[in-house]
């Protein structure tokens, strides 16, 4: 977790859905975030910022584990063709979504 962007978007994920996430341990984290020194586990996310959206475990079947917007925002980062295909599927349930309301 060194990127900038997937800390900003971890961390408004946090402030909207967690009440107990600590913002100001967040914002030193973001300002220090994308420097080339910059390195956080998830499990010093977690400690850090009171974090519920990963969950990190350790030994035999641990791992690390996201909720499934945060797992989608990985998703897209690793993959541009998974990326294209979720605002496809958008699209098209937004556009479902629209027209059952002009008819109704």
């Amino acid at each position: 977790m060194r990127n900038r962007s997937t800390i900003e978007f971890i961390g408004l994920w946090e402030l909207f859905n967690n009440p107990d996430f600590n913002s100001i341990e967040f914002d030193g984290i973001k300002n220090k975030a994308g420097s080339n020194s910059f390195s956080l586990t998830p499990k010093r996310w977690i400690e850090t910022t009171n974090a519920v959206g990963i969950v990190s475990k350790t030994g035999r079947y641990g791992g690390t584990f996201a909720h499934k917007d945060i797992a989608f925002e990985f998703a897209t980062w690793i993959s541009a063709e998974f990326k294209f295909y979720l605002i496809k599927e958008f699209q098209r349930l937004k556009e479902i979504e629209s027209n059952r309301f002009k008819l109704e």
